[in-house]
C-alpha cells in the first residue's frame, strides 16, 4: 500500500460540540420514549439509530445497527419519514436512496470528523494525478465526495468491495487510512493508495492501550474496530506474537457483534466508540467487555437526545435533502456498496 497525498491540518475543518447531559429520570426517558413512538405512528415515520448513539437513543429506535445495516434498512423501509439517529453523511446517504421521503436529523451539529477530511476538491485534484485508479470511498463521506467516487463502501464490506475490482487496477481508497491498511492486507493489494483521512475517536485507540488489556486479562479475546488508530501496530504485533493472532480480530461494529454472539469466549476488549456497549450489555448479558480507551467518545453522535427527536419529528425538521445531480452520481456508487454487502 501506497500514499501520495500529503496530510492536511483535519481538525480545522469541523469544531466539536459539548457533549450535553441529560438528567432524566428513568421515569421521564419512559414518557419521552412514548411519545417519540406516539410520533412515529402519527407520522408514519421509522426511526434508525447508530450503535454509538446514547443508550435511551438506541432503546427507542426500530433498527439499532452499523452504517450498512442502516443503509439497507433505509432501502427497504416503506415510511414516509426517516428518523436518522446518526451523523450527516448517514441521513444524506438515506436520502440519496430514497429522494420521495423526508429524512430528518435531529440535530445538524451531528458531523463526522472523517467525512470532514476530505472534500470533492481534494479528491478532484487527486483523481487528476491518477486518472486510471479506482475510487472507493468509505461510507464516511460526504454526498458530494461519493459522486465523484466509483464504489462505497463500509468497514463491513470493504475488502469485498476492493476484490471486485479487477487486481491490476489501482485503487485510490478515501478517507480513512487506518482503513486501508486493514484492507491492504486482508486483499493482499499492493497498490492501494490510501488518502491519509482519520476518526478522531478512533484515531486515539493506541496499540499500547490493547498491550496493556491485554496483559491485565491474558484470556481475553480484542476486538478492534478497523478505523482505530492502532490497527497497522496491532496487526503487526498479531504476527509477532505481542497480540495472540487466534485472538485478535479487525471487525465492524456489526462484525463485532456477530463475533460475540458465535465465541464460546466469555471476556472481550472492544476498541471502538463507547456507545457499542449498551447493545453489548442487552445482547450478550452473561459476558464481560473491556473499553480499550474508555475515553472513546463521539461528541457528535451524543449531540441526539430524546428531546430533539422530538421536536424533530414534531415540526418535520431539520430534513436533509441532496441535490439532484449529485445524488444522482452518488446512488451509483451507493448501488455498488449494497450490491456487494
Amino acid at each position: 500500500m501506497s500514499s501520495a497525498v500529503a496530510q492536511p491540518s483535519f481538525e480545522a475543518r469541523y469544531t466539536l460540540p459539548a457533549i450535553e447531559t441529560v438528567a432524566d429520570t428513568a421515569e421521564e426517558i419512559r414518557r419521552k420514549q412514548e411519545r417519540i413512538r406516539a410520533l412515529c405512528t402519527e407520522r408514519n415515520a421509522v426511526l434508525l439509530a447508530h450503535h454509538y448513539q446514547r443508550p435511551e437513543v438506541q432503546d427507542v429506535a426500530d433498527a439499532v445497527a452499523d452504517s450498512l445495516k442502516l443503509s439497507q434498512a433505509a432501502a427497504k423501509t416503506n415510511a414516509d419519514v426517516i428518523v436518522f439517529c446518526g451523523v450527516h453523511f448517514m441521513a444524506e446517504t438515506a436520502a440519496i436512496l430514497l429522494p420521495d421521503k423526508k429524512v430528518l436529523l435531529p440535530d445538524l451539529r451531528a458531523g463526522c470528523s472523517l467525512a470532514a477530511s476530505i472534500t470533492p476538491e481534494e479528491l478532484l485534484a487527486w483523481k487528476a494525478k491518477l486518472p486510471d485508479a479506482v475510487v472507493v470511498a468509505y461510507i464516511n463521506t460526504s454526498a458530494a465526495v461519493k459522486a465523484l467516487s466509483d464504489y462505497c463502501c463500509t468497514s463491513a464490506n470493504a475488502a469485498k468491495v476492493v476484490r471486485a475490482i479487477p487486481a491490476d487496477r489501482s485503487i485510490l481508497f478515501l478517507p480513512d487510512k487506518f482503513l486501508a491498511e486493514v484492507v491492504a492486507r486482508q486483499t493482499g493489494r499492493s497498490n492501494i493508495i490510501a488518502y491519509p483521512g482519520y476518526c478522531h475517536v478512533h484515531k486515539t485507540i493506541r496499540p499500547e492501550q490493547a498491550v496493556e488489556i491485554l496483559a491485565e486479562h491474558p484470556d481475553i479475546e480484542m476486538l478492534l474496530h478497523p478505523e482505530c488508530g492502532c490497527v497497522s501496530s496491532c496487526m503487526a504485533k498479531a504476527m509477532d506474537g505481542t497480540l495472540p493472532q487466534d485472538r485478535t480480530f479487525f471487525l465492524s461494529t456489526e462484525g463485532m457483534l456477530r463475533h460475540i454472539g458465535d465465541s464460546s469466549a466469555t471476556e472481550f476488549a472492544v476498541g471502538t466508540e463507547l456507545g457499542i456497549m449498551h447493545q453489548l450489555h442487552k445482547k450478550f448479558p452473561d459476558k464481560t467487555f473491556y473499553p480499550v480507551n474508555p475515553d472513546a467518545t463521539c461528541a457528535f453522535m451524543k449531540t441526539i437526545t430524546l428531546d430533539r427527536i422530538i421536536r424533530s419529528l414534531e415540526t418535520l425538521t431539520p430534513q436533509i435533502q441532496v441535490p439532484a445531480e449529485i445524488a444522482c452520481k452518488a446512488k451509483r456508487a451507493i448501488d455498488r456498496m449494497l450490491e456487494l454487502a
